[in-house]
């Protein structure tokens, strides 16, 4: 294959070299030309779609220049597989019928033979040009060619699990392979997600199927407010028959109304189901471990109630909607998923799903070696019990939200709080205050308020919000002080650590972080922390290790520009100034408004000799903070145990033009 257009763009010339066009221009007009085929464009078209306004002269100009970059790679002599042909009127591509992925595709599902069909379902990679950037108005000349190959990639994964039956595995395989990178690009391809419940039926896996059917509701609900089309109900219907619940089309049809559960506890609640085993029976010992590990890993997060295992495990073998499950067990949030082995491979599939709304909170997929399996196991349950504390806590503010304010609780008004809390803007670390203190002012005795408010104050000080951060420091630690009894509460010990800490107690600070750790060691903040005091008593070596941690278990976390930061830090420190450098500026492309990545990217390039780098980083700096000194952000309780390093940031910061006081 010479040539691949879909899920992509890859070129290789006859000499097996991988082709990169000079401009990206030439590259989408060869993509322009594979998608015509032998019929090519007139040039007057192409001059019109590609240079717009230039005038004709200038245009054509243009599209000669593009043709001969093209040409370079596909000369017209001799017995080159791919050249451009054209006269002054019109350009074309030529090639064997072979030589672009496209076409490939085309011929296979013309022949439709049921091999053929799986042959095309394994060229299609993803939609046309998929993951090209590809400029305002030129999306009009090629979102016609995606429509048209996503709608017949859709009709082929019908067509193929429709003959499933009579197929082989290899026919499964294309189609399910096909079928998820459909719902990939587009989670509401309703023909993909019938595809997928049918195969899971046809290996006698009716409740995957079933689920597979909620999953397909849920986000057709979410994304376009419809309902599944009558042959999706259909299908679902015969399911439900299939596996003993005799559920009609209509009731599967429609959103029955419920009364929404009565929250049993002032925090959320999860069950953890059984999970779908999609493999032999051999592997339902694992599904169950998986199963295990996963409910062991959420219930020490303390953040929320985690249903017993024996009590979820009375749905296993039978397929049970969420809400009913929400009903019967007293439950806000249901966890669901599948595993299989194959070969020496196995697939983890997770779901977090709201159980009144039916609403997909976050999922995810895991691969590893069967070898593994406890290792994988262990990191699988980690994993997932790190994503989906983040991901309840984004639905419990979305519900807090919601409320009129005359309803509010302590409780929601802690949650309002919390996308305010990660350190980006004064304003918003002011509203988090705002709303702790109104928590407190309801509940005096709230330990978690009172550290998060400890937070707040201490986040005032070192992003040098505050005019004197000293007088924020000693608020913080008051906050810590009358937080009293937080020994049960992991986030409540990581904000108090965390304040304790950037005011300069490192030693209280990991007592703090240790504990929530023992708690919940799938905490990210708090391995974030654990790195940060590493920094700042000096053991920077140790704390890449831990940002290394909280990254992996929380990588979509509100406070990972807090966690690269972090691990470019503990890189300065050990000499790697480039790295720590192309971090600081990876965090400033994403969050330009993080104050705090100016003064280090000033420092780390005023180190390495990168002078320019730096006196602009300090020229944004002190455009967006006029009062920054390098005076008071040497006086902050930070440095207190790496002398050494801080005069070395010092020498930097003068250099890149910070006002010294």
């Amino acid at each position: 294959m010479h040539i691949r257009l879909l899920g992509g763009l890859e070129v290789t010339s006859a000499e097996g070299q991988s082709v990169r066009f000079a401009t990206r221009k030439s590259t989408l007009l060869f993509a322009a030309l594979v998608l015509a085929g032998r019929r090519g464009h007139a040039r007057e078209r192409l001059c019109e779609g590609f240079w717009p306004g230039r005038g004709d002269a200038q245009s054509r100009n243009s599209l000669r220049q593009a043709l001969a970059d093209i040409r370079r790679w596909f000369p017209a002599a001799g017995n080159a597989a791919i050249s451009i042909d054209g006269d002054q009127e019109a350009v074309a591509l030529t090639a064997g019928p072979h030589e672009a992925d496209i076409w490939l595709f085309e011929r296979k599902l013309a022949e439709g033979e049921t091999a053929d069909l799986a042959f095309a379902a394994d060229l299609y990679r993803g939609d046309v040009l998929a993951g090209e950037a590809i400029p305002d108005g030129l999306d009009e000349w090629f979102g016609p060619y995606q429509a048209k190959y996503r709608q017949k990639a859709q009709q082929l994964v019908e067509r193929l699990s429709l003959a499933l039956p009579e197929s082989g595995s290899g026919i499964e395989a294309a189609c399910e392979g096909l079928a998820e990178r459909l719902l990939a690009s587009d989670p509401t391809a309703e023909p993909a997600h019938r595809a997928l419940m049918r195969i899971h039926a046809a290996r006698g896996h009716e409740n995957a199927a079933l689920r597979q059917f909620e999953s397909c509701r849920a986000l057709l609900k979410k994304h376009l407010g419809v309902e599944p089309e009558a042959q999706t109900l259909s299908l679902a219907a015969s399911l439900q028959t299939r596996s003993g619940n005799r559920q009609t089309a209509s009731t599967l049809g429609t959103a029955q109304p419920i009364a929404a559960s009565a929250r049993p506890h002032d925090q959320p609640s999860v069950a953890v189901m059984p999970f779908d085993n999609l493999g032999g029976a051999d592997d339902e010992y694992f599904a169950d471990g998986v199963v295990e590990e996963i409910t062991a890993a959420l219930s020490r997060i303390r953040n929320f109630f985690v249903i017993a295992r024996q009590s979820a495990f009375t749905y296993k073998g039978r397929f049970a909607d969420v809400r009913e499950v929400g009903l019967e067990l007293g439950v806000n949030y249901v966890v669901e998923g599948t595993v299989r082995r194959g070969g020496d491979r196995l697939r983890i599939s997770v779901q977090l799903v709201d159980a009144d709304t039916r609403t997909q909170l976050w999922s995810e997929r895991y691969e590893g070696a069967t070898e593994d399996v406890f290792e994988f196991q262990d990191r699988i349950a980690a994993q997932v019990a790190g994503a989906i504390h983040p991901a309840i806590r984004g639905a419990e503010i979305e519900l807090a939200k919601r409320k009129p304010p005359t309803n509010l609780r302590a409780y929601d008004l802690v949650m309002r709080a919390f996308p305010n809390l990660w350190g980006r803007r004064k304003d918003t670390n002011d509203r988090a205050t705002e709303l702790l203190t109104k928590a407190i002012a309801i509940d005096p005795a709230y330990g978690r308020a009172h550290a998060l408010l400890a937070w707040c104050h201490a986040s005032n000080a070192a992003y040098l919000w505050a005019e004197q951060p000293e007088r924020e420091l000693e608020k913080a630690l008051a906050a810590v002080e009358a937080a009293g009894s937080i020994g049960d509460d992991p986030t409540a010990l990581t904000a108090a650590g965390s304040a304790m800490s950037m005011a300069g107690e490192q030693e209280r600070a990991a007592t703090f972080i240790e504990k929530a750790l023992a708690l919940d060691p799938n905490n990210a903040w708090a391995w974030a922390r654990r790195g940060w005091i590493a920094i700042y008593r000096g053991e920077a070596v140790r704390a890449s290790e831990w940002f290394h941690r909280a990254m992996t278990l929380s990588p979509m976390d509100p406070l990972a520009f807090n966690m690269k930061l972090g691990m470019a830090t503990a890189m300065a420190k050990a000499g790697s100034l480039s790295e720590a450098v192309a971090i600081a500026r990876e965090v400033i492309a994403a969050h330009p408004d993080i104050i705090m990545s100016y003064r280090y990217l000033a420092a780390w390039s005023a180190m390495s000799g990168d002078l320019e780098t730096a006196r602009w980083a300090a020229q944004k700096l002190l455009a967006a903070q006029p009062g920054f000194t390098i005076e008071r952000y040497r006086a902050l309780p930070i440095f207190r145990n790496t002398p050494e390093w801080a005069d070395q940031v010092v020498e930097a910061l003068i250099r890149a033009g910070l006002p010294k006081r």
